[in-house]
């Protein structure tokens, strides 16, 4: 998994509150195990009309918002059913870290266990984010992990609070094989030792 240490980039604002995990990536994407390609599919029924083409009023079709890191959204993202395909896509289309007032908890786990920050912020702080991602590519934001703080174009800060051990792993880019890998000497031991204690099994 990549290391997430600085993220600078372009904001986009979506406002809409409860976004689930369908409209994040629709059903018909989930036949495949593969966490490349998915990005196409990043909130497909609104991106893109019946037609196939896009939706203009759609923020992530936008030109100032095309090549967003960063997404601001509305309360309780994320919500709805468990599908680890949702920070796939996200990832796959190059947004590598949301801030909200809320997750669902499965979504925010999930996030960590795929490289994507999760940033939950007070809803005075949101709307000063929203201020600022609302301004298009000319506003870029700065998110330092290590600091745990959001920087915004004008020099504002917003702090946040995250899991000493969540923070370590995406510091260190460790998903639940790196953090298994860490291991790897004691695993060996034990191997070793038990093909010596049980040479039957």
């Amino acid at each position: 998994m990549e290391k997430f240490t600085v993220l600078e980039g372009v904001a986009a604002p979506m406002k809409l509150v409860n976004v689930d995990t369908d409209m994040i990536i629709p059903k018909q994407y989930l036949k495949t195990i593969k966490r490349t390609g998915l990005g196409t599919g990043l909130f497909s029924e609104m991106r893109y009309n019946d037609d196939g083409t896009e939706n203009p009023a759609f923020v992530l079709n936008q030109p100032a918002y095309r090549n967003a890191k960063i997404l601001v959204a509305g309360d309780n993202f994320g919500c709805g059913s468990s599908r680890e395909h949702a920070p796939w896509a996200l990832l796959d289309f190059g947004i590598k870290c949301i801030i909200s007032t809320g997750f669902a908890d499965i979504f925010y786990n999930n996030c960590f266990k795929n490289g994507v920050l999760p940033i939950v912020v007070k809803p005075e702080d949101l709307d000063r984010l929203f201020e600022d991602a609302e301004r298009g590519a000319n506003a870029t934001l700065t998110v330092d992990l290590a600091a745990q703080e959001i920087r915004g174009p004008d020099g504002g800060t917003v702090r946040f609070e995250i899991d000493p051990f969540r923070k370590r792993c995406l510091l260190e880019g460790l998903d639940d094989i790196g953090l298994t890998l860490e291991k790897s000497g004691s695993i060996q031991q034990f191997e070793t030792s038990r093909q010596s204690d049980r040479p039957w099994l």
